[in-house]
């Protein structure tokens, strides 16, 4: 009876962990930014190529480093009939919640990868989110929330080789974030879900039916510019200490062999 427990146990996990998938965003995927309309209000810079199938209003020396001019033509229209594909997929996809989030989280924490659902909205005020992979690299999260995003002072971090290509939020409403450094790229699905940030820094993507409005963004597209094949994936410090250990070892090893090599050579000599 245990064994046929323990193997009914590990097939659900198994099937659970089939269930969660993680969006495939198409002729979306190359785009930092992509909106209805997108409005640059203050100066600052975003790193990969602009989308809007409206217009486009940039009268305060915002910066697109790293992509194209901005796209109000087929393609950007291409990729948010791709944003609205890769949304509801996601949503039939992740049905089966991880875990529910609290509407209003007042302290920092941490999750694994996983499905994480919101549906009254989430409401993020100065507390850390860590994301920890547990050295899975391919780890992905996703995180559904019904209705609105609002971060403020907000902070996402990435643990144990944690990318922020690997962090979906899917948004049924209109996302706000103040001066909050964010992680991941934001879907806004809803059918008319608007995305606005003042200050802060975000690394990842902003997709949205509705308008985006930015005021001072520093906006890091590198899962855009991945798509392209003109980027990488940030590595976090966890993972950049592994590898100077491991470049540390290396040097011990280099010197040990140089050890044996002058021994070798002080026996020839003496002998």
């Amino acid at each position: 009876m245990r064994r046929l427990l323990l193997v009914i146990c590990v097939l659900s996990v198994g099937s659970l962990a089939r269930a969660q998938t993680a969006p495939s965003l198409g002729a979306a995927a190359t785009f930092a930014v992509l909106g209805s309309a997108v409005t640059c209000t203050a100066p600052g810079v975003i790193s990969g190529d602009v989308g809007a199938t409206g217009a486009f209003t940039n009268t305060t020396g915002c910066t697109i480093a790293g992509g194209t001019p901005p796209a109000t033509n087929a393609a950007a229209v291409l990729a948010q009939a791709a944003l609205n594909t890769a949304y509801q997929n996601a949503l039939v996809a992740n049905s089966s919640c991880t875990s529910v989030l609290a509407a209003a989280p007042g302290a920092n924490f941490t999750e694994p990868p996983g499905v994480y659902c919101a549906a009254a909205g989430l409401t993020l005020g100065a507390i850390t989110l860590t994301l920890d992979a547990g050295g899975n690299a391919n780890a992905f999260w996703v995180f559904k929330i019904g209705a609105g995003l609002t971060g403020t002072g907000f902070q996402v971090v990435m643990a144990n080789g944690g990318q922020p290509c690997n962090v979906y939020w899917l948004v049924g409403a209109d996302s706000t974030l103040t001066t909050s450094t964010f992680q991941g790229n934001i879907l806004g699905g809803g059918a008319a879900s608007a995305f606005t940030s003042t200050g802060g820094t975000l690394i990842g993507r902003v997709l949205a039916n509705g308008a985006v409005t930015l005021t001072g963004p520093n906006i890091h597209g590198t899962c855009a510019l991945v798509a392209q094949g003109g980027g990488s994936c940030p590595v976090d410090d966890d993972d950049k200490h592994h590898h100077r250990d491991k470049d540390k070892d290396r040097d011990h090893d280099k010197d040990k062999d140089k050890d044996k090599d002058n021994n070798k050579d002080d026996n020839k000599d003496h002998n």
